[in-house]
């Protein structure tokens, strides 16, 4: 799509969310003095899960309200707002209807600019939930029987995306290094799970989306990974927005939904198995492709703290969203606000890793380069591998019915599906890419190795 043509689309998108009922959209002030707070989150955008699914499935906000509550002799009320998209909420958020929101970066960034443009007090990011520091959230895949190997084979294709978001942005900029001008890929504007469909019916070529939307399709065999956004090495990252009017008015809610956010992150860190299980429950999305991206060394990290890597990568996308037409400025001094955070004063809680012993080969599974876990059916945690190799031998040797396997791409670290991995053999080393274009590059630099298939690497291992 033309870049005079997305901030329109852009726009449209906006102002059609803003037309919804006053029953699903309005926060009125309860008349017996119940302090209302409305939360629009994106259930299947599972790296904000610590600010939406999870944090509701487990109550966590409720409960540090009642806490609130307690201490200040009022009463709390919240309602749950479940989006596709990070658009909506925004446009909910200028409406006044929605309160805090979570949403990915360039929404995240689209959604300041637009409450500047406005004016009045605006909307502040105040929290991270998820992020990957090379760009990992974000991917492209094709239809299993796709001819497409690279980015460059869909010049003259039509591509599934949501206009404005990460994906979208990881897409223009993945083209552009491919040497693919925007004019040469037809865009769909299309919200994840539409384009998931149109993939599946052979309506479109490609989707562009973000978590969890890639691994989805992709476990279920009816598409593969062309691109990882890894590749960019540029951090992608999720995060929590509030309305500055709201904050001023309520900082105690705003604080309370901060601690319970952390406590959302402390659970699904700490039980990494538990929380994919309660996450696919309410979301309807396989279990094992939430533990893909949020479990243990995992592609998405969760944390909350504003990281400066992540302040610096807002700030190098502000100039790329402007030049393609859907901001026109932002102050990110002003939009980011770390007082917040700083004020809740947070324990840091460290991210999931595998940990563990080996069955098959004996050594700790403790490098998160290298290790990989196995998920047999019917057992209540997941087996170390302490390498890829490993791995390999352990699915060899059997041990039941396999669920799902995970081992890191071994130039990038982006965690996948085992059986959906490219493998090289480089000597006695075997070595998974998500891509074949990233085993062709490592290919090309190692004149010695081989490519294999899935059931050639089982097989040498």
């Amino acid at each position: 799509m033309p870049h005079d043509k997305i901030r329109p689309v852009l726009a449209a998108a906006l102002l059609a969310a803003t037309a919804c009922t006053a029953t699903a959209c309005t926060s009125p002030a309860a008349a017996d003095g119940t302090v209302e707070v409305v939360v629009g989150y994106q259930s299947k955008t599972i790296n904000t899960v610590t600010a939406g699914t999870l944090l509701r499935a487990q109550g966590y906000l409720e409960q540090r309200l009642a806490e609130q509550g307690r201490k200040d002799g009022r009463s709390y009320r919240v309602t749950w707002q479940d989006y596709d998209s990070g658009a909506p909420i925004t446009a909910q958020m200028l409406a006044d209807k929605i309160d805090i929101g979570s949403m990915g970066d360039y929404p995240l960034l689209i959604n300041g600019s637009r409450a500047q443009e406005a004016g009045g007090p605006g909307t502040r990011l105040v929290s991270v939930t998820g992020y990957n520091l090379l760009g990992a959230l974000n991917s492209v895949v094709v239809p299993a029987g796709s001819g497409a190997r690279t980015l460059a084979d869909l010049k003259g294709k039509t591509v599934s995306t949501s206009v404005g978001s990460a994906a979208d942005g990881t897409l223009v900029q993945a083209l552009r290094r491919a040497g693919v001008a925007d004019s040469d890929v037809r865009k769909q504007n299309q919200q994840p799970a539409v384009g998931a469909s149109a993939l599946k019916a052979g309506s479109v070529d490609a989707l562009a989306q973000f978590v969890a939307w890639p691994g989805a399709v992709v476990f279920g065999d009816g598409a593969r990974l062309l691109y990882d956004g890894s590749a960019l090495q540029q951090p992608t990252l999720h995060g929590v927005v509030v309305r500055q009017k709201y904050a001023t008015t309520h900082p105690e809610v705003v604080q309370a939904f901060l601690t319970a956010q952390a406590d959302a992150t402390r659970y699904l860190n700490e039980q990494p198995l538990a929380a994919a299980e309660k996450v696919a429950a309410a979301t309807g999305l396989a279990p094992e492709v939430v533990y893909l991206y949020n479990g243990p060394n995992g592609i998405a990290t969760f944390a909350t703290a504003l990281r400066p890597e992540l302040l610096d990568a807002l700030r190098r996308d502000v100039p790329f969203l402007a030049s393609v037409g859907v901001l026109k400025a932002l102050d990110l001094d002003r939009f980011v606000d770390p007082q917040p955070l700083a004020r809740a004063a947070l324990p840091d809680v460290p991210p999931a890793r595998i940990t563990g012993t080996d069955p098959v080969c004996g050594r700790p599974a403790d490098d998160p380069k290298l290790a990989g876990e196995v998920w047999y059916r019917g057992e209540a945690a997941t087996r170390p591998a302490a390498d890829p190799g490993c791995l390999l031998r352990a699915l060899k040797a059997g041990g039941g019915t396999v669920r799902a396997t995970y081992v890191p791409d071994a130039a990038t670290g982006t965690r996948w599906f085992a059986d959906k991995d490219h493998w090289v053999q480089d000597g006695s080393r075997l070595l998974p890419f998500t891509t074949e274009d990233g085993a062709a590059a490592y290919l090309g630099a190692h004149p010695g190795a081989r490519p294999l298939s899935y059931d050639q690497a089982l097989a040498a291992a």
